[in-house]
C-alpha cells in the first residue's frame, strides 16, 4: 500500500513539474496532453457558455476579461495543491510519523512546501527527511518561478496592447482597413502605410511567439470592448490583402510579409486553441464594399489593376486567413472588424466616460 502511495505521489509531482516547466520556462509550443491544457479547455467552455447568453456590451466584456487573470491564479493554486498532495503521499509512504493521520501528513507537506518551518512535527526516518528537504526546495523554487512568470506575462500583454491602442487613430474603433486607407489618403500620408505595415509585421511576430508560449495571453482582453488583438490583426491583414490584390507584382513586398506572418499566427493559434477553421463562415465583405474599397484605391491614384482582377485576387487572399479569424472569434468571443467604418461611431479617443451618454463635440 505504501509503495503504491509513493508511486502515485511521485507521478503527481512529476506531472506538475513537467507541466509547470513547459508552461512557464520552456519558450516553445508543446504537443501532447498537459495538465494546463486540460484545465483551460475544461474551464473556458462553461465560462464562455455563460458569456454567450449575455447581450453584447460592457457587462459581457467585463465578465470575459476576468477569465484570463483568474484562470492563471487558479492554475497556480492547483499546481500547488497537487504538489502538496503528491509529497504528502510520499511522506506517508516514508513513515514520516506513524501516528499522523492522512490530514496530518498533508499538513506537514503543506508547511514544508510553503517553507513555513513550524517544527511541530519531526521526520523519524532518513527517507522522510530527504523527501522533506526536496519538498522545501521545490516549494521555494516554485514560488520564485511564479514570481518571475507574472511580470513576463504582463510585459507581453502590455507590448501587445500598446500597438492596439495606437491603431485607434489610424483605423478607428473598431478598426477597419477601409477607414485606415481613407484616413491616410485624406491626410496625404499614404507613404506612411509601408512603415506601418512593417511595424505590424514585427508586432505579429511577437504575438505569435508570446501567445504560443503563454496560451493564457489569448484570453486577456483589451481595455475597450471594441478592441482586441484578433480584430487588430485581422484589420491589418485586410489592409495587406487589399494592397496585394490591387498592386502589380514587385510593389507588394511589405504587404506580402505581413500577410505571411499574419496567416501563420492565425493558423498556429487556432490549432493551439483547437478552433477549427470556419470555411463556411458568413461573408464579411459584400459586393458593394468590394467596389467601395476598389474605388478608394483608384481615387488615391494608387496604380491599381482592373476591378475584375482585384476582386478575384482579394477573394483568394481572404480565403487564406478569414476562416481562422472566424474560428478564433467564435472560440474567444471576439468580434471581427468590419472592412469599412461603421456609421455614426466615434473613435475611442473622441469619447470619455466623463461624458456619459451626452453627445460630445467631435475633436477632429
Amino acid at each position: 500500500m505504501q509503495i503504491a502511495a509513493a508511486l502515485v505521489g511521485v507521478v503527481l509531482v512529476a506531472v506538475v513539474w513537467r507541466d509547470a516547466f513547459e508552461t512557464i520556462i520552456l519558450p516553445r509550443r508543446v504537443t501532447g496532453v498537459r495538465f494546463s491544457k486540460v484545465f483551460y479547455r475544461l474551464s473556458w467552455k462553461p465560462w464562455a457558455a455563460i458569456a454567450r447568453r449575455m447581450p453584447l456590451g460592457d457587462r459581457r466584456e467585463s465578465y470575459l476579461s476576468v477569465y484570463g487573470p483568474l484562470s492563471l491564479l487558479i492554475l497556480i493554486v492547483l499546481w500547488g495543491i497537487v504538489l502538496i498532495a503528491g509529497f504528502g503521499l510520499m511522506l506517508w509512504a516514508a513513515n514520516f510519523d506513524p501516528d499522523l493521520s492522512a490530514f496530518g501528513n498533508l499538513y506537514v507537506s503543506g508547511t514544508s512546501f510553503t517553507t513555513l518551518g513550524i517544527g511541530d512535527f519531526v521526520p523519524r526516518t532518513d527517507l522522510a527527511r530527504f523527501v522533506t528537504v526536496v519538498e522545501a526546495g521545490t516549494g521555494f523554487g516554485f514560488l520564485a518561478v511564479v514570481i518571475s512568470y507574472l511580470p513576463i506575462l504582463y510585459q507581453g500583454f502590455s507590448r501587445r496592447e500598446t500597438a492596439i491602442s495606437m491603431l485607434d487613430e489610424w483605423a478607428g474603433s473598431p478598426p477597419s482597413a477601409g477607414d485606415l486607407f481613407r484616413r491616410a489618403v485624406q491626410a496625404g500620408a499614404t507613404d506612411e502605410l509601408r512603415p506601418l505595415i512593417n511595424q505590424w509585421e514585427q508586432w505579429t511576430a511577437e504575438l505569435l511567439e508570446s501567445h504560443l508560449s503563454y496560451q493564457v495571453l489569448c484570453y486577456f482582453r483589451s481595455q475597450h470592448e471594441n478592441q482586441s488583438w484578433l480584430a487588430a490583426l485581422t484589420c491589418m491583414l485586410d489592409l495587406a490583402s487589399a494592397w496585394l490584390a490591387a498592386k502589380a507584382e514587385g510593389r507588394t513586398w511589405s504587404a506580402r510579409r505581413l500577410y505571411a506572418i499574419g496567416r501563420h499566427a492565425l493558423g498556429d493559434l487556432s490549432q493551439v486553441l483547437q478552433a477549427a477553421p470556419r470555411f463556411d463562415a458568413p461573408e464579411r465583405l459584400s459586393d458593394a464594399e468590394v467596389q467601395a474599397v476598389y474605388d478608394d484605391l483608384v481615387r488615391a491614384d494608387a496604380g491599381v489593376v482592373d476591378f475584375a482582377t482585384f476582386r478575384e485576387r482579394l477573394t483568394q487572399l481572404r480565403k487564406g486567413y478569414e476562416p481562422y479569424s472566424y474560428a478564433l472569434a467564435q472560440e474567444l468571443l471576439m468580434e471581427l472588424p468590419p472592412w469599412l467604418p461603421l456609421d455614426g461611431r466615434k473613435d475611442n479617443w473622441e469619447t470619455t466616460a466623463w461624458e456619459g451618454s451626452a453627445p460630445g463635440e467631435s475633436l477632429r
